[in-house]
């Protein structure tokens, strides 16, 4: 009997597998994008616009995610104004109002570590594409981003695994992903924990695989920290292989 439950309740989370997903891949590469033009103009930006993109990110990162997405489902509502525009087609739903929250959420903290990458940049390299005759457009797309990204990745990785964990709490704004799943079958059972022990089990796994295929993207951008394989005899010099030649 427990374990038809564990599997009935394991079989029926997963139905919410790919609302979940999609709630955080799309967050999460629409917030990666806003990131970079963000830290874009927080390094090279007028003062003004700085200013602008050290308060959004201040206050985004300042408040909790949770408060950020009952403002933008339930506060917008308020607004005549935004009820009679096109943008309440997308705005009244309560998927588009999630994805718009852990956008711009994800998006302020990305700025900073996008910025960082950025700063990591050496300035030989910037110097070096100048020389070139490219144009500051060319040096920012074609070197500086680059680079930027690949030192960011890492970092990056942590916030994609908040992002699918973050995911959770469009189940308050009625969205049946895995946590909203989850609530139904506890009202239906009262088994807390037995139910959480199988979301749980199912974001551990998600995570895990996201952890293997940033590592994976990580070795491919940066070749040069790939470990060296050497015989067991050592090295070999190139005057030792001529002298046997000989």
């Amino acid at each position: 009997m427990e374990d038809n439950f564990y599997l009935d309740t394991f079989l029926s989370l997963l139905r919410g597998v790919p609302l979940t997903l999609e709630l955080a891949v799309l967050s999460i590469v629409v917030g990666m994008m806003l990131a970079v033009v963000l830290a874009t103009l927080q390094v090279y930006g007028a003062s003004p616009l700085r200013g602008a993109v050290a308060f959004y990110v201040f206050l985004f990162r300042g408040t909790p995610l949770l408060a950020q997405l009952f403002l933008i489902y339930y506060g917008i509502a308020q607004f005549q104004t935004v009820r009679e525009s096109f943008l309440w087609v997308y705005l009244r739903d309560p998927f588009w109002c999630s994805v718009l929250a852990m956008t711009l959420n994800t998006a302020a903290y990305g700025c900073k570590i996008v910025q960082g990458g950025i700063l990591s940049v050496p300035v030989g390299q910037i110097e070096a594409a100048r020389a070139c005759g490219m144009s500051p457009l060319k040096v920012m797309s074609r070197v500086v981003v680059p680079l930027a990204i690949r030192q960011a990745l890492p970092a990056y990785g942590n916030e994609f695994i908040l992002m699918v964990k973050s995911t959770s709490l469009a189940s308050v704004v009625t969205l049946m992903e895995i946590t909203g799943i989850a609530h139904k079958i506890i009202s239906d059972t009262y088994r807390a924990i037995d139910v959480f022990i199988c979301a749980g089990a199912i974001y551990l796994f998600l995570n895990f695989v996201i952890t293997r295929v940033v590592n994976w993207l990580e070795r491919r951008l940066t070749p040069y920290r790939r470990p060296s394989k050497v015989s067991m005899s050592g090295p070999v010099s190139e005057v030792g292989v001529a002298d046997e030649a000989h």
